[in-house]
Order: C-alpha cells, then sequence, then structure tokens
C-alpha cells in the first residue's frame, strides 16, 4: 500500500510493519544505496522512514476519512544522536490527544498536530528522533 501513495518510500525500500489509530512503525533497510560517505545510513534515508512512520500513524487515526481528506507534512524537525547503522525501525505517534484531533477535523474540516518518531538500529539503540507537523483537510 505504501508504494502506491508514496513511491519515494517504495524506492528506499520502506516497509510499513505496523498501523495502528495515531501510531505506525516502519522499517528501513541497510543497502548500498542508502548509506552515506562514511558507510552508515544517509541522513535523507532516515527522514523518509520517519516521515513514512508518522504519515501511517496519521492515516491509522484518520483511515475511515482517509479517502475524502487531505494530509500533508507540514514541517519536520530531525535530531541524529548515533551513527544509523544495519535495519532502521521508525516508531511513531501523535503527540497530544488524538480523539480531540480527530474532533477538530470532524467539526472544522481541518486540524492539525505533530508526529514523534523515534528511529533505532537493530540493538535498540536511539539513533535519531524526529517530529513531523502534519495538516489535514476535508476535501472540497
Amino acid at each position: 500500500m505504501l508504494g502506491s501513495v508514496v513511491p519515494f518510500a517504495k524506492h528506499v525500500g520502506v516497509e510499513l510493519t505496523e498501523v495502528q489509530p495515531g501510531a505506525a512503525t516502519a522499517v528501513l533497510p541497510e543497502a548500498p544505496h542508502l548509506l552515506n560517505h562514511i558507510g552508515t545510513q544517509h541522513a535523507a534515508a532516515l527522514y523518509a522512514v520517519a516521515e513514512a512512520a508518522s504519515g501511517a500513524a496519521v492515516a491509522g487515526l484518520i483511515a475511515d476519512v482517509l479517502m475524502s481528506v487531505t494530509p500533508v507534512a507540514k514541517a519536520a524537525r530531525i535530531s541524529y544522536l548515533k551513527p544509523a547503522r544495519g535495519p532502521i525501525t521508525a516508531s511513531a505517534r501523535i503527540n497530544g490527544d488524538a480523539a480531540a484531533m480527530r474532533s477538530r477535523l470532524d467539526d472544522a474540516g481541518k486540524t492539525e498536530f505533530a508526529v514523534q518518531v523515534d528511529l533505532s538500529d537493530a540493538a535498540g539503540l536511539n539513533v535519531a528522533t524526529v517530529e513531523v507537523d502534519w495538516y489535514v483537510r476535508k476535501n472540497a
């Protein structure tokens, strides 16, 4: 499903492994084309898996109306904490009260909220954190 909606995520090999209302997990494989000049996962690849997981968390929250709304990543902040080696797991969750965010969408036709994503390596070490601000509006 992810590849049909976000071809770039498919291009880098991102795989969604879990989607729940307001939470999701995605995995970035390790592959030669995803590495940087020092042999660790490239910063852009790390962002790609984080953004995909955050979008899946949003989709999980609004699954019943997903075809009648437009979600857009509005801003993002990333902190690189350690060199990222091997497969990377991105665990995303909506910050704040998901029910209130959903009520704003239902009542006002639009809402904004942040999704926190923690990226970890196979040993469970936190290698980066990302916060993605999402804007969701009902389609006209």
